[in-house]
């Protein structure tokens, strides 16, 4: 019995020290020689000119949302599609009833606007 907890010990003594390890082992070992010239902001090798602060509308961030939830759920219909003559009916049916919840997606985002650029 004692065994089988074992493994649990040695993950719970373990899983914090590699973390800690990470991020102290390079703030011992990495060279410190701070000067102006360092601490300077670097933009592509050109100084700025005017407030370098600009706000991007929401509505940029909404479209990229979109266009990664779709993405992703691409990559979900993937393997589905490669095997899809190997593939009962039934497997069938929720591959199109997924891509029937996708297309319902799309439309809903289409209605409500995110999918409008400016």
């Amino acid at each position: 019995m004692l065994n089988d907890w074992l493994f649990v010990g040695v993950f719970l003594i373990l899983a914090p020290i590699f973390p800690a390890a990470a991020l102290l082992i390079p703030r011992l070992i990495a060279p410190k020689k701070p000067s102006p010239l360092k601490n300077q902001t670097y933009e592509c090798g050109i100084e700025t000119v005017g407030d370098t602060w600009v706000q991007f509308r929401v509505q940029y961030y909404i479209y990229a949302l979109v266009f990664l939830i779709f993405d992703v759920e691409l990559v979900f219909l993937f393997p589905w599609a490669v095997a899809f003559d190997q593939l009962p009916l039934f497997a069938v049916m929720e591959g199109v009833l997924f891509i029937v919840i996708l297309v319902a997606g799309l439309f809903y985002a289409w209605r409500k606007g995110a999918l409008e650029w400016m």
